[in-house]
C-alpha cells in the first residue's frame, strides 16, 4: 500500500500515526510546501516573545519521519491525478498512491488593497517563515501596524509588544474606561480592523470589551470600525481620511482554505467537504484540517472549523481509515483557547439560546443553553473548570439530568448523578 499525505501539519501527523495503529510496513510520503520538520504554528507568537525555541515548538520529536517510515519531501503539489492516481510535483515528479490524504490547510488572505506593493517591511503571521521574516525587521525604534484584530493578529501583538517602538500611546476604548495610568510609558502597535470588536468570530461585546480593555493596557491602539483605503509606502491611508504611519505592516486579516488541488475532482462547499471518516466523495482520497468543512455537533451544521486538536483527530481518523481500519470523527465543535498577557480565554460551541452571566471587570462566564442541552460558553479568566462545560457540549449531556444550577455556579463532579461521577472517574456505581 502506498500512502501520501499532502501536508505536514497537526492532520499529517495525525494521519501518519493513525495508518500506523493499522499498518505498521507500507509506504508512507509525507509532501510539504515548507522544509521544516512538523510544528506547531500557534506557537509563532511565543518564538518572537521569547517564550518558545524552534526546537521547543516541534510539533514531534527529532526522530518521528525515521521512527514512522515516513518519505518527507520538500515539493509543492501542484495537481492530483485521481484516474491516474498519483500527484505531481512543482519539479514535474510523479508520486502514485494508493490513498491520498489532503492535509493542505489554510493561508492568508491578503485584500488587494491600492498602494500595498508600495510597502517595503510587509509580512503575513501564519508560518514559521513568517515570523522568522518579521523577528529579523524588529527593532525598538519601529512603528507596527496590523490589520485584522483576530486571533492571528492579536497574538502577533502579544509576541512583539516588547520588541518595538516606545511611541506614546493613548488607547481610545471602545467603551467608556477609566484612562490607563503609565500609557505614556506604553509601546506602540496599532490594530486597524473593519469589525466593530476585537475577536469578533469568537467574543460577543462583553468579552471583547473585557480583552480588550486589557490589551489597551498594554499598550495596543485599536481603530476599529475603520478599513484601509490604500497604502502610500509607510502610510495607511483609512476611508476616513485617517491616516496612519507606521514601519513594519502586518497582514491578519484573515485565512482561506487551500482547497484548489481537489477542485472538479472532490465536491467543495467553503471547504473540502467529507463525512465522518474523513472522505471526500473522490475514491480513496480523503481530507483533514483547516481545508475542510466537518460537522459541528454543537449546532448540527457544517463549518470550517480551523483548530488544531480537530485538525489532529480528524488526521487520524483518516488514516486508521486509510489503513483499512474503521474509525469516525463525530465530535467536533468551534472552541478556541487563548491567552494574551496573563489572561486566559476559553470559548467554544455556539452562542444561541438563553444565558447564563457572571461578567466583571476583568472576566466572565457565559453559558447558553436551549432545548436541554449546553450550546456554548465563553470564559475569560478563571477558565479552570472549561472541560466540564465542553463535555456537556461534546456529549450533548441532558441538562436535566444534572443539577445545572450548580454547574453554572460551581462546575464540578458534584452537580452530576453518582453513576455519571464514577463513569467520569473510570470506576463503576456502588
Amino acid at each position: 500500500m502506498k500512502y501520501v499525505i499532502i501536508g505536514n501539519s497537526a492532520a499529517g501527523v495525525g494521519a501518519v500515526e493513525g495508518i500506523r495503529q493499522a499498518d505498521r510496513g507500507s509506504e508512507i510520503t509525507v509532501i510539504s510546501s515548507e522544509p521544516h520538520h512538523t510544528y506547531s504554528r500557534p506557537l509563532i507568537s511565543y518564538l518572537l516573545l521569547g517564550k518558545a525555541t524552534e526546537q521547543s515548538m516541534r510539533y514531534r520529536g527529532d526522530g518521528f519521519y525515521t521512527q514512522n517510515g515516513v518519505n518527507f519531501i520538500h515539493a509543492t503539489v501542484t495537481e492530483v491525478s485521481a484516474g491516474g492516481k498519483r500527484v505531481v510535483l512543482s519539479d514535474g515528479r510523479k508520486i502514485p498512491y494508493d490513498k491520498l490524504l489532503v492535509a493542505t490547510g489554510s493561508s492568508p488572505f491578503v485584500p488587494p488593497f491600492e498602494g500595498l506593493e508600495s510597502v517595503p517591511n510587509q509580512v503575513t503571521f501564519m508560518s514559521l517563515d513568517d515570523a522568522r521574516k518579521l523577528d529579523g525587521i524588529l527593532d525598538k525604534g519601529k512603528r507596527v501596524l496590523i490589520v485584522g484584530a483576530g486571533l492571528i493578529g492579536l497574538k502577533c501583538a502579544e509576541g512583539i509588544l516588547d520588541r518595538v517602538s516606545s511611541v506614546t500611546v493613548l488607547a481610545r476604548p471602545r467603551v467608556k474606561t477609566p484612562e490607563v495610568e503609565g500609557a505614556e510609558q506604553l509601546a506602540g502597535i496599532t490594530v486597524v480592523d473593519l469589525a466593530p470588536r476585537i475577536l469578533s468570530s469568537i467574543l460577543d461585546e462583553d468579552g471583547a470589551g473585557i480583552v480588550q480593555r486589557h490589551l489597551e493596557g498594554r499598550g495596543v491602539e485599536f481603530k476599529l470600525s475603520k478599513s484601509v483605503k490604500k497604502f502610500d509606502k509607510n502610510t495607511a491611508v483609512l476611508e476616513s481620511g485617517e491616516t496612519v504611519d507606521f514601519d513594519i505592516l502586518v497582514l491578519a486579516v484573515g485565512v482561506r482554505p487551500n482547497t484548489a488541488l481537489l477542485k472538479g475532482i472532490a465536491e467543495i462547499d467553503r471547504a473540502i467537504v467529507v463525512n465522518g471518516r474523513s472522505e471526500t466523495s473522490a475514491p480513496d482520497i480523503y481530507a483533514a484540517g483547516d481545508c475542510t468543512q466537518t460537522l459541528d455537533v454543537s449546532s448540527g451544521e457544517k463549518k470550517v472549523m480551523a483548530l488544531l486538536p480537530n485538525a489532529y483527530m480528524q488526521g487520524e481518523c483518516a488514516g486508521i481509515n486509510m489503513a483499512g481500519g474503521s474509525k469516525s470523527f463525530d465530535a467536533a465543535i468551534p472552541m478556541n483557547a487563548i491567552g494574551f498577557f496573563g489572561l486566559h480565554v476559553i470559548t467554544a460551541g455556539n452562542y444561541v439560546g438563553e444565558v447564563y452571566a457572571e461578567v466583571g471587570k476583568e472576566g466572565c462566564k457565559k453559558l447558553f443553553y436551549s432545548g436541554d442541552r449546553l450550546n456554548g460558553y465563553i470564559l475569560i479568566g478563571d477558565v479552570e473548570k472549561a472541560g466540564i462545560y465542553t463535555g456537556l457540549i461534546r456529549d450533548r449531556t441532558p441538562l436535566s439530568s444534572i443539577d445545572f444550577a450548580l454547574v453554572c455556579e460551581r462546575p464540578g463532579l458534584m452537580a452530576f448523578a453518582k453513576e455519571d461521577r464514577m463513569a467520569k472517574l473510570g470506576g463503576t456505581a456502588a
